[in-house]
């Protein structure tokens, strides 16, 4: 497609070593570790057990003439419609799955549309995360065996960007799925080629699929979780940037740091507000804003004053959602259920005539082990999309506070002094602070995504399929925030770090505290002050410290208090 992104290819830092898929437990850093870092994927003996469990009881369920969506009964609008009675290892049964579940396979790298995701790192979270979720699924080991080797191998399918609704993303894994029976194009350690040509050198065969693979592998929110995990992952490096900024910020204001004092803080007591302005505070603790000065003025404009109470409160957003995110990724999110090892006594309802229906006896299929094969709305992926939204919101206006301040250090009303008057009109014009127009667009720009999308209800499948839940417009718009506000606290950095000098030429003694000082100098090794017309960059110097954000995680520079867990109801 015209216009396609640059492919960005991962680097295998961590090919030797292997993360192991249990279903309960997959962390953030353990995807990234696959994902960006090239480690090896197994699942644990538990995972194995359990899919095989649920593989076993979708066979019996058939066998049983019990109804099954999506696997005896057809899918959709055909959901009432019966696709093969019996058992579907009979010779003839066998055939005519295999033959079916190969024509969806090798129909994948035709669904979804453009442009195609150009981060390798973004597509194999989507195949690490499928792999510990269809732990739950009736999945064939074949299955799982093929998805594991595309991952341990770099086999890395081209995948589509459009075409999900965001409830199951059908059309973005069926491009995966064709890779594995080696249909479509894939980046073989990030060389594009045939998928057919990949396996064959990688000495793969090719999947044979069977049962209802099709349905075990496609149906699934993977790829909204993959994006959800990458805003999670870059979100919790900007705001522990946007903290190291604040008192950045507040040292070059000389401000008041009243409102940052435990015990004010106490009286309305947000955990995670609480937690911020407490690290704020220590940040600046052996600073010279907790010295006397007859000039520092009462309290600061409310984009610094309340600074801590915005980012405290998109902290909050982002454990909501790093919290849900987490479940979401352990969980199944399949359409039936497998549910091997119930009996009519499990669940009061189970033995109602109505669930009955679907109760699996067990067979020799099954290893004798009952259960039941049960129709749900599992692959609904709220509420990560609603967390995914509110997120979006509560980082947009800890955006605005720092588009606001920044404009608050050119007026004298606040600073009490001006840049001319401490350094004489002679040393002027010098390497400029943070840019207020471009801080104001990037806002502007920031302010466009905060609208939440409108929900849609628009029935698919002859009316079966009648919600949408967007979540690749929604997490898409959180990506996007996040990115912007890096933008946005590079021009805050560039002012607060001009500010500080200012501080600094007014008194020498004063002192900035130790990770303030190391910030301030590391940052001017980048874009050094007061250098002469000809030497400075020839580049937008907030690029420059965008690049420097995302280059060095502010953990490098601080550790923080331990962080503290939502309180319920907040």
């Amino acid at each position: 497609m015209q216009g396609q992104p640059r492919y960005q290819a991962i680097r295998e830092t961590a090919a030797g070593q292997t993360v192991t898929l249990t279903g309960r437990d997959l962390t953030i850093e353990q995807v990234l570790r696959v994902a960006r870092d090239g480690a090896k994927v197994a699942l644990s003996p538990e995972a194995l057990r359990r899919s095989a469990d649920a593989y076993g009881l979708l066979l019996q369920a058939a066998a049983e003439d019990v109804p099954v969506y999506w696997f005896n009964r057809g899918g959709g609008d055909n959901r009432e419609t019966t696709i093969f009675h019996g058992d579907p290892t009979s010779p003839e049964n066998a055939a005519f799955l295999a033959g079916q579940q190969l024509r969806a396979f090798c129909s994948g790298p035709r669904r979804g549309y453009g442009p195609e995701l150009h981060e390798e790192a973004l597509v194999r979270a989507i195949m690490t995360i499928r792999a510990n979720t269809m732990s739950y699924e009736a999945a064939s080991p074949a299955l799982t065996r093929s998805l594991t080797q595309l991952i341990n191998h770099r086999i890395t399918p081209v995948v589509q960007s459009r075409g999900t609704v965001g409830e199951a993303d059908i059309s973005i894994l069926s491009n995966i799925a064709g890779a594995m029976v080696g249909a479509g194009e894939v980046y073989s350690a990030g060389i594009r080629m045939p998928a057919a040509q990949a396996l064959a050198e990688a000495g793969l065969e090719p999947l044979a699929p069977r049962a209802a693979d099709f349905a075990a592998f496609t149906s699934t929110n993977a790829y909204a979780q993959a994006q959800a995990l990458f805003v999670v992952e870059a979100a919790e490096r900007l705001l522990d940037w946007a903290d190291l900024g604040t008192a950045l910020c507040l040292l070059g204001m000389n401000s008041s740091v009243t409102a940052l004092a435990a015990p004010v803080q106490r009286l309305r007591p947000y955990p995670w507000l609480m937690w911020c302005a407490g690290r704020i505070l220590g940040l600046v603790k052996d600073s010279y804003l907790l010295e006397a000065d007859p000039k520092r003025i009462i309290q600061d404009p409310e984009s610094l004053r309340a600074a801590s109470q915005r980012q405290g409160s998109a902290w909050q957003a982002w454990a909501r959602l790093r919290d849900c995110l987490l479940l979401s990724i352990n969980a199944s999110d399949h359409n039936p259920a497998a549910l091997p090892g119930l009996t009519p006594d499990s669940s009061w309802e189970l033995g109602q005539p109505q669930f009955l229906r679907y109760r699996v006896k067990g067979g020799p299929l099954s290893g004798g082990q009952g259960g039941y094969v049960l129709s749900n709305a599992n692959w609904d992926p709220y509420p990560l999309a609603n967390e995914l939204e509110a997120f979006t919101i509560a980082l947009a206006n800890a955006g605005v506070a720092i588009a606001q301040r920044i404009e608050r250090f050119r007026s004298p009303f606040f600073t009490v002094v001006t840049t001319a008057e401490v350094l004489g009109a002679e040393r002027l014009p010098l390497l400029p602070p943070g840019d207020g127009f471009l801080a104001m667009d990037l806002w502007q720009e920031l302010a466009s995504l905060v609208t939440p999308v409108t929900p849609a209800g628009l029935a698919l499948f002859a009316t079966v399929e009648d919600l949408e839940a967007q979540t690749r417009l929604k997490a898409a718009n959180a990506r996007k925030a996040v990115d912007l506000c890096f933008h946005l606290l590079a021009q805050d950095l560039l002012t607060a770090a001009h500010w500080v000098d200012i501080r600094l030429l007014q008194d020498p003694r004063r002192r900035l505290g130790a990770v303030p000082a190391r910030v301030h100098a590391a940052l001017r090794e980048v874009v050094p002050w007061l250098l002469p017309l000809d030497q400075r960059p020839q580049r937008p110097l907030g690029e420059l410290v965008y690049g420097f954000l995302n280059a060095r995680p502010a953990a490098s520079f601080f550790q923080g208090d331990p962080r503290p867990d939502a309180a319920p109801g907040l």
